[in-house]
């Protein structure tokens, strides 16, 4: 079964789906997280990551590859285990692709080879909402609902401007 049958399976409330997902990447998984966290934090955070996945499976639309999907939660769970330690940066440059056998990650590439600061520009003028939303989400790693309640608006809209 492949792995968006098996998101779907797992949106639909189906165990057996999530342990199959989590026995194909929780190992890539950890060991990229190992890469930029402490040792004693990343099973936490690959706990965390599965039961985000378990919940969240509803929202992956297949627009994307699963593997790609299930690291962004991977990356957000990490980014929350970091704040709660009290650091509020998290730099997942140190993870090369390599880890996965498929080959460079493109996220990391991007990431590598973007200029932040001008794409932030891009949205309009410094201090504009739309900009400090983008770059608490992209950047920061921040949950939505976090990101709703920092700035005071509904989750909703933190959506449509992400």
């Amino acid at each position: 079964m492949d792995d968006q049958t098996l998101l779907a399976a797992t949106a639909a409330g189906d165990d057996t789906a999530l342990r199959t997902l989590f026995e194909r990447h929780a190992p890539w998984v950890a060991a990229r997280l190992r890469r930029v966290m402490p040792a004693d934090a990343v099973e936490d955070a690959l706990q965390e990551t599965f039961i985000a996945v378990w919940r969240g499976a509803g929202r992956y639309r297949g627009g994307e590859d699963a593997g790609t999907w299930i690291w962004g939660t991977a990356r957000r769970q990490a980014a929350l285990a970091f704040r709660k330690r009290g650091l509020t940066t998290v730099s997942f440059d140190l993870v090369d692709g390599g880890v996965i056998a498929s080959g460079a990650d493109p996220a990391v590439t991007a990431t590598r080879n973007i200029d932040v600061e001008q794409a932030l520009a891009a949205l309009g003028p410094g201090g504009e909402r739309q900009q400090e939303v983008v770059r608490m989400v992209y950047v920061e790693d921040r949950p939505v609902a976090e990101v709703a309640d920092l700035l005071g608006v509904p989750p909703g809209t933190v959506l449509i401007v992400t």
